[in-house]
């Protein structure tokens, strides 16, 4: 199969490098020819992957075009945020792309001002194609590495593509499911992103097991509440993109959005956090989204409630502690 994977962030290069081990045909496309360069030059991604050599035979592309002509299949492998001028980028670049039928989107949060799911926003500004999204509980140097892990393909495109590309991501030490369920799937991995912010917030207060056992199980309970009332699969949300992400976001060293809680309950500034050390921290912005949307739908999600008034109206955490535990006893179910 040939696949095209554009940029090469930390994700896009550790599926380029492992589906380049599984034998496929794989061209990688970064961002700017200075980085296509050197990354072809020292077979590394020095900036976003360092310590990950590039296969031999995975192709550095260094226009999106040419890459596009040749695929089969194109994984977006880019922050939500910029999902939207990817797609349009790509599109004015596709031309007669013959043998493309699909494009899969890896990002996991919300865009902000349209509250769109990734996919979406492919299908407005990709139509015509299959669109699809892959998510699970996995990080990027884990896969890289040949960590044994899970993934979930969900996609609407037909069966015979869609087991076709699910036997080439998977691998000996990579498992693939398939599901229809894509909306259920996006909401999991952008819920999640949510919740990891207040688990580190947890770590950053010094709480202890019994709290992140209380935050975790409840924040499991509002995932489903939400993620059904926005169109989602409740199976869905106990499966690997919604349990799953839960689990090893809010608990996983390499978490992006833990970290970022852990470090602002510390005392630094959301500025010093996303725009000097340039994090990329979905749920902080898909924390926002999904506010409004509750807020509209009439949805009651009080953990989401309470990480957003920390990260957009100054409360503190403590606040927000003292506001859902004095929330009215009602039974668990």
């Amino acid at each position: 199969m040939n696949i095209c994977i554009l940029p090469a962030g930390a994700w896009g290069t550790a599926l380029a490098i492992h589906l380049s081990r599984n034998g496929h045909s794989v061209t990688l496309v970064p961002h700017t020819l200075e980085e296509a360069m050197d990354m072809g030059s020292c077979r590394e991604n020095k900036r976003f992957f360092p310590g990950h050599p590039l296969p031999s035979d995975l192709q550095i592309g260094f226009e999106i075009k040419p890459a596009l002509m040749e695929a089969d299949v194109c994984i977006l492998a880019c922050p939500s945020k910029f999902l939207r001028s990817v797609c349009q980028n790509v599109r004015s670049q596709l031309g007669e792309a013959k043998s493309l039928k699909l494009f899969i989107t890896i990002c996991k949060g919300l865009e902000e001002g349209t509250n769109d799911i990734p996919s979406t926003i492919l299908e407005k500004e990709l139509p015509g194609y299959f669109h699809g999204v892959l998510s699970g509980p996995t990080f990027a140097s884990q896969v890289a590495e040949g960590q044994p892990s899970a993934l979930v393909l969900a996609t609407n495109a037909s069966d015979e593509l869609k087991l076709a590309l699910q036997e080439a991501i998977s691998g000996e030490n990579l498992r693939v499911y398939t599901s229809t369920d894509m909306v259920g799937v996006e909401l999991g991995g952008c819920l999640k992103n949510v919740y990891a912010i207040a688990s580190g917030m947890c770590d950053g207060l010094g709480l202890r097991d019994n709290s992140r056992a209380a935050l975790l199980t409840r924040a499991l309970h509002e995932m489903v509440r939400v993620g059904v009332a926005l169109g989602g699969s409740i199976e869905t949300f106990y499966g690997l993109t919604g349990f799953g992400d839960l689990v090893l976001t809010c608990n996983g060293e390499e978490s992006r959005n833990r970290t970022f809680g852990e470090l602002y309950a510390k005392g630094e500034s959301i500025k010093s956090l996303i725009e000097e050390k340039q994090m990329t921290v979905e749920g902080y912005r898909t924390s926002h989204c999904f506010h409004h949307i509750c807020v509209e739908k009439g949805i009651d999600a009080p953990i989401l409630e309470q990480i957003y008034r920390i990260l957009y109206e100054g409360q503190t955490a403590g606040e927000a502690i003292r506001a859902l535990m004095s929330r009215e006893l009602k039974s668990e179910h």
